[in-house]
Protein backbone atom coordinates (compact mmCIF):
# COMPACT_ATOMS: atom_id res chain seq x y z
CA UNK A 1 0.00 0.00 0.00
CA UNK A 2 1.38 3.41 -1.00
CA UNK A 3 1.90 5.79 1.89
CA UNK A 4 0.59 9.39 1.69
CA UNK A 5 3.07 12.23 1.26
CA UNK A 6 4.50 13.98 4.29
CA UNK A 7 2.34 16.80 5.65
CA UNK A 8 3.30 20.46 5.31
CA UNK A 9 4.33 20.76 8.97
CA UNK A 10 6.51 17.67 8.76
CA UNK A 11 8.10 18.86 5.52
CA UNK A 12 8.85 22.26 7.05
CA UNK A 13 10.49 20.59 10.07
CA UNK A 14 12.60 18.39 7.79
CA UNK A 15 13.68 21.34 5.61
CA UNK A 16 14.62 23.40 8.68
CA UNK A 17 16.68 20.52 10.09
CA UNK A 18 18.53 19.92 6.82
CA UNK A 19 19.26 23.63 6.30
CA UNK A 20 20.71 23.85 9.80
CA UNK A 21 22.73 20.66 9.31
CA UNK A 22 24.23 21.97 6.09
CA UNK A 23 25.06 25.34 7.66
CA UNK A 24 26.69 23.76 10.74
CA UNK A 25 28.56 20.79 9.24
CA UNK A 26 28.74 21.38 5.49
CA UNK A 27 27.24 17.92 4.95
CA UNK A 28 27.44 16.61 1.39
CA UNK A 29 24.40 16.63 -0.89
CA UNK A 30 24.20 12.82 -0.83
CA UNK A 31 24.17 12.84 2.98
CA UNK A 32 21.39 15.42 3.11
CA UNK A 33 19.38 13.50 0.52
CA UNK A 34 19.66 10.36 2.62
CA UNK A 35 18.50 12.18 5.75
CA UNK A 36 15.56 13.63 3.81
CA UNK A 37 14.46 10.20 2.55
CA UNK A 38 14.69 8.71 6.06
CA UNK A 39 12.66 11.46 7.70
CA UNK A 40 10.06 11.61 4.95
CA UNK A 41 9.59 7.84 5.20
CA UNK A 42 8.85 8.08 8.93
CA UNK A 43 6.57 11.12 8.40
CA UNK A 44 4.54 9.30 5.75
CA UNK A 45 4.21 6.19 7.91
CA UNK A 46 3.05 8.22 10.92
CA UNK A 47 0.54 10.10 8.80
CA UNK A 48 -0.86 6.86 7.36
CA UNK A 49 -1.26 5.36 10.84
CA UNK A 50 -2.72 8.53 12.36
CA UNK A 51 0.20 8.85 14.79
CA UNK A 52 0.63 12.62 14.56
CA UNK A 53 3.44 14.98 13.62
CA UNK A 54 7.00 13.82 13.04
CA UNK A 55 8.38 16.11 15.77
CA UNK A 56 6.02 14.60 18.39
CA UNK A 57 7.06 10.94 18.00
CA UNK A 58 7.78 9.00 21.20
CA UNK A 59 10.05 6.02 21.79
CA UNK A 60 7.26 3.47 21.33
CA UNK A 61 6.27 5.01 17.99
CA UNK A 62 9.82 4.92 16.68
CA UNK A 63 10.20 1.34 17.88
CA UNK A 64 7.03 0.40 16.00
CA UNK A 65 8.33 2.03 12.83
CA UNK A 66 11.65 0.19 13.05
CA UNK A 67 9.74 -3.07 13.60
CA UNK A 68 7.57 -2.28 10.56
CA UNK A 69 10.67 -1.75 8.42
CA UNK A 70 12.20 -5.01 9.63
CA UNK A 71 9.01 -6.92 8.74
CA UNK A 72 9.02 -5.19 5.34
CA UNK A 73 12.48 -6.58 4.56
CA UNK A 74 14.72 -3.57 5.18
CA UNK A 75 18.30 -4.60 5.94
CA UNK A 76 19.84 -4.07 9.37
CA UNK A 77 22.34 -1.62 7.88
CA UNK A 78 19.52 0.48 6.44
CA UNK A 79 17.76 0.59 9.82
CA UNK A 80 21.02 1.50 11.56
CA UNK A 81 21.44 4.45 9.18
CA UNK A 82 17.83 5.47 9.83
CA UNK A 83 18.41 5.45 13.58
CA UNK A 84 21.46 7.67 13.11
CA UNK A 85 19.27 10.13 11.16
CA UNK A 86 16.59 10.10 13.85
CA UNK A 87 19.13 10.74 16.61
CA UNK A 88 20.43 13.78 14.75
CA UNK A 89 16.90 15.09 14.11
CA UNK A 90 15.45 14.62 17.61
CA UNK A 91 18.71 15.57 19.30
CA UNK A 92 18.52 18.93 17.58
CA UNK A 93 14.92 19.41 18.72
CA UNK A 94 16.03 18.79 22.31
CA UNK A 95 18.91 21.25 22.01
CA UNK A 96 16.51 23.85 20.65
CA UNK A 97 14.14 23.07 23.55
CA UNK A 98 11.40 22.25 21.04
CA UNK A 99 10.81 19.08 23.08
CA UNK A 100 11.98 17.93 26.51
CA UNK A 101 13.10 14.38 25.74
CA UNK A 102 14.96 12.47 23.04
CA UNK A 103 12.84 9.48 21.95
CA UNK A 104 15.88 7.75 20.41
CA UNK A 105 17.86 7.72 23.67
CA UNK A 106 17.01 4.14 24.66
CA UNK A 107 16.70 2.64 21.17
CA UNK A 108 19.45 0.11 20.43
CA UNK A 109 20.86 -0.02 16.90
CA UNK A 110 20.50 -3.34 15.06
CA UNK A 111 23.52 -5.62 15.17
CA UNK A 112 25.47 -5.51 11.94
CA UNK A 113 27.61 -8.23 10.49
CA UNK A 114 30.99 -6.97 9.34
CA UNK A 115 30.91 -7.65 5.62
CA UNK A 116 34.31 -7.55 3.94
CA UNK A 117 34.68 -5.32 0.87
CA UNK A 118 34.64 -7.26 -2.40
CA UNK A 119 37.83 -6.75 -4.39
CA UNK A 120 38.61 -8.04 -7.89
CA UNK A 121 41.75 -9.97 -8.72
CA UNK A 122 44.51 -7.97 -10.41
CA UNK A 123 44.01 -10.00 -13.61
CA UNK A 124 40.31 -9.09 -13.60
CA UNK A 125 41.15 -5.41 -13.19
CA UNK A 126 43.49 -5.61 -16.19
CA UNK A 127 40.73 -7.20 -18.28
CA UNK A 128 38.22 -4.56 -17.18
CA UNK A 129 40.54 -1.66 -17.99
CA UNK A 130 41.21 -3.12 -21.45
CA UNK A 131 37.48 -3.57 -22.24
CA UNK A 132 36.57 -0.09 -23.64
CA UNK A 133 37.12 0.55 -27.34
CA UNK A 134 39.63 3.40 -27.17
CA UNK A 135 39.31 4.04 -30.91
CA UNK A 136 36.14 6.03 -30.12
CA UNK A 137 35.82 9.21 -28.00
CA UNK A 138 33.34 7.49 -25.66
CA UNK A 139 35.59 4.47 -25.25
CA UNK A 140 38.60 6.66 -24.54
CA UNK A 141 36.56 8.52 -21.92
CA UNK A 142 35.47 5.21 -20.36
CA UNK A 143 39.08 3.99 -20.18
CA UNK A 144 40.20 7.21 -18.51
CA UNK A 145 37.35 7.04 -15.98
CA UNK A 146 38.09 3.42 -15.08
CA UNK A 147 41.82 4.13 -14.80
CA UNK A 148 41.15 7.05 -12.45
CA UNK A 149 38.63 5.11 -10.37
CA UNK A 150 41.01 2.21 -9.81
CA UNK A 151 44.31 4.09 -9.94
CA UNK A 152 43.26 6.75 -7.43
CA UNK A 153 40.77 4.83 -5.26
CA UNK A 154 38.00 7.37 -5.79
CA UNK A 155 34.43 7.19 -4.56
CA UNK A 156 31.85 7.22 -7.36
CA UNK A 157 30.54 10.65 -6.36
CA UNK A 158 34.11 11.99 -6.30
CA UNK A 159 34.74 10.74 -9.83
CA UNK A 160 31.57 12.04 -11.50
CA UNK A 161 31.79 15.38 -9.67
CA UNK A 162 35.42 16.03 -10.69
CA UNK A 163 35.82 19.44 -12.37
CA UNK A 164 38.35 19.77 -15.16
CA UNK A 165 40.32 22.14 -12.92
CA UNK A 166 41.00 19.31 -10.43
CA UNK A 167 43.67 17.77 -12.68
CA UNK A 168 47.31 18.81 -12.64
CA UNK A 169 49.15 16.58 -15.09
CA UNK A 170 52.41 18.50 -14.72
CA UNK A 171 52.55 17.61 -11.02
CA UNK A 172 50.83 14.26 -11.55
CA UNK A 173 48.15 14.94 -8.95
CA UNK A 174 44.38 15.08 -8.60
CA UNK A 175 42.56 17.38 -6.18
CA UNK A 176 39.55 15.48 -4.85
CA UNK A 177 36.67 16.81 -2.75
CA UNK A 178 35.42 13.99 -0.53
CA UNK A 179 32.85 13.53 2.20
CA UNK A 180 32.07 16.61 4.26
CA UNK A 181 33.77 18.82 1.68
CA UNK A 182 37.23 17.61 2.76
CA UNK A 183 39.87 18.01 0.06
CA UNK A 184 42.83 15.71 -0.54
CA UNK A 185 45.58 15.42 -3.14
CA UNK A 186 45.84 12.01 -4.80
CA UNK A 187 48.87 11.09 -6.91
CA UNK A 188 48.24 9.99 -10.50
CA UNK A 189 50.08 6.87 -11.60
CA UNK A 190 51.76 6.68 -15.00
CA UNK A 191 48.91 4.70 -16.58
CA UNK A 192 46.24 7.05 -15.24
CA UNK A 193 48.22 10.07 -16.47
CA UNK A 194 48.67 8.51 -19.90
CA UNK A 195 44.98 7.75 -20.44
CA UNK A 196 43.83 11.02 -18.92
CA UNK A 197 46.15 12.97 -21.22
CA UNK A 198 44.84 11.07 -24.26
CA UNK A 199 41.27 11.68 -23.17
CA UNK A 200 41.86 15.43 -22.73
CA UNK A 201 43.63 15.73 -26.10
CA UNK A 202 41.58 13.38 -28.28
CA UNK A 203 38.12 12.82 -26.77
CA UNK A 204 36.98 15.54 -24.39
CA UNK A 205 36.67 18.32 -27.00
CA UNK A 206 34.42 16.13 -29.14
CA UNK A 207 32.28 15.04 -26.19
CA UNK A 208 31.98 18.50 -24.64
CA UNK A 209 30.83 20.15 -27.87
CA UNK A 210 30.91 23.87 -28.44
CA UNK A 211 29.80 24.96 -24.98
CA UNK A 212 32.22 25.08 -22.02
CA UNK A 213 31.71 22.17 -19.63
CA UNK A 214 32.95 22.37 -16.04
CA UNK A 215 32.91 18.60 -15.43
CA UNK A 216 36.06 16.68 -16.30
CA UNK A 217 34.03 13.85 -17.85
CA UNK A 218 31.10 15.06 -19.96
CA UNK A 219 28.36 12.69 -21.01
CA UNK A 220 27.11 12.04 -24.54
CA UNK A 221 25.38 15.44 -24.77
CA UNK A 222 27.92 17.42 -22.79
CA UNK A 223 26.11 17.07 -19.44
CA UNK A 224 27.83 15.89 -16.24
CA UNK A 225 27.87 12.18 -15.43
CA UNK A 226 25.69 10.63 -12.75
CA UNK A 227 26.55 7.80 -10.37
CA UNK A 228 23.87 5.63 -11.98
CA UNK A 229 25.35 6.15 -15.45
CA UNK A 230 28.81 5.19 -14.25
CA UNK A 231 27.40 2.09 -12.52
CA UNK A 232 25.96 0.97 -15.88
CA UNK A 233 29.28 1.71 -17.57
CA UNK A 234 31.17 -0.50 -15.11
CA UNK A 235 28.65 -3.33 -15.49
CA UNK A 236 28.81 -3.14 -19.30
CA UNK A 237 32.59 -3.25 -19.50
CA UNK A 238 32.69 -5.88 -16.76
CA UNK A 239 30.53 -8.12 -18.95
CA UNK A 240 32.92 -7.56 -21.87
CA UNK A 241 35.81 -8.55 -19.58
CA UNK A 242 33.98 -11.74 -18.54
CA UNK A 243 33.37 -10.65 -14.93
CA UNK A 244 30.07 -11.75 -13.37
CA UNK A 245 27.76 -8.78 -12.75
CA UNK A 246 27.26 -9.64 -9.05
CA UNK A 247 31.04 -9.47 -8.49
CA UNK A 248 31.61 -5.99 -9.85
CA UNK A 249 30.49 -2.51 -8.89
CA UNK A 250 31.96 1.00 -9.04
CA UNK A 251 32.77 0.87 -5.32
CA UNK A 252 34.46 -2.48 -5.92
CA UNK A 253 37.14 -0.64 -7.89
CA UNK A 254 37.88 1.48 -4.82
CA UNK A 255 38.04 -1.68 -2.70
CA UNK A 256 40.38 -3.27 -5.25
CA UNK A 257 42.64 -0.19 -5.18
CA UNK A 258 42.97 -0.43 -1.39
CA UNK A 259 43.37 -4.21 -1.23
CA UNK A 260 45.98 -4.36 -3.98
CA UNK A 261 48.01 -1.57 -2.36
CA UNK A 262 48.05 -3.46 0.95
CA UNK A 263 48.97 -6.70 -0.82
CA UNK A 264 52.00 -4.92 -2.26
CA UNK A 265 53.13 -3.55 1.11
CA UNK A 266 51.46 -0.13 1.40
CA UNK A 267 51.37 1.55 4.81
CA UNK A 268 47.93 1.62 6.43
CA UNK A 269 48.21 5.28 7.45
CA UNK A 270 49.17 6.30 3.91
CA UNK A 271 46.23 4.29 2.57
CA UNK A 272 43.92 6.18 4.94
CA UNK A 273 45.08 9.48 3.43
CA UNK A 274 44.69 8.23 -0.13
CA UNK A 275 41.15 6.99 0.52
CA UNK A 276 40.13 10.12 2.42
CA UNK A 277 38.98 8.22 5.52
CA UNK A 278 38.53 10.41 8.59
CA UNK A 279 39.26 7.45 10.90
CA UNK A 280 41.96 4.78 10.66
CA UNK A 281 39.50 2.17 11.92
CA UNK A 282 37.58 2.50 8.64
CA UNK A 283 40.75 1.74 6.68
CA UNK A 284 41.69 -1.25 8.85
CA UNK A 285 38.94 -3.42 7.35
CA UNK A 286 41.16 -3.81 4.28
CA UNK A 287 43.73 -5.66 6.36
CA UNK A 288 41.01 -8.29 6.92
CA UNK A 289 40.46 -8.53 3.15
CA UNK A 290 44.16 -9.09 2.53
CA UNK A 291 44.29 -11.70 5.31
CA UNK A 292 41.32 -13.60 3.87
CA UNK A 293 42.97 -13.65 0.45
CA UNK A 294 46.17 -15.06 1.94
CA UNK A 295 44.15 -17.80 3.67
CA UNK A 296 42.50 -18.77 0.38
CA UNK A 297 45.86 -18.76 -1.39
CA UNK A 298 47.37 -21.01 1.28
CA UNK A 299 44.40 -23.40 1.20
CA UNK A 300 44.53 -23.67 -2.58
CA UNK A 301 48.26 -24.14 -3.10
CA UNK A 302 49.96 -25.42 0.05
CA UNK A 303 50.27 -29.24 0.30
CA UNK A 304 48.85 -29.11 3.83
CA UNK A 305 46.36 -26.33 3.14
Amino acid sequence: MALPPAGDDDQAAIDHFLDALWAETGAARQTLDGYRRDLQGLARWRRASGAGALADADRAGLFDYLAFRTRSGYAARSNARLLSTLRAFYGRLVRQRARADDPTALLDPPRLSRALPRALAESEIEALLAAPDVATPAGLRDRAMLELMYGCGLRVSELVDLPATAVNLRQGALRVTGKGGRERLVPLGEEAQHWLQRFLDEARPALAGRHPVAALFPGARGEAWTRQAFWLLVKRHGATAGIASQRISPHGLRHSFATHLLNHGADLRALQMLLGHSSLSTTQIYTLVAREQLKRLHAAHHPRG
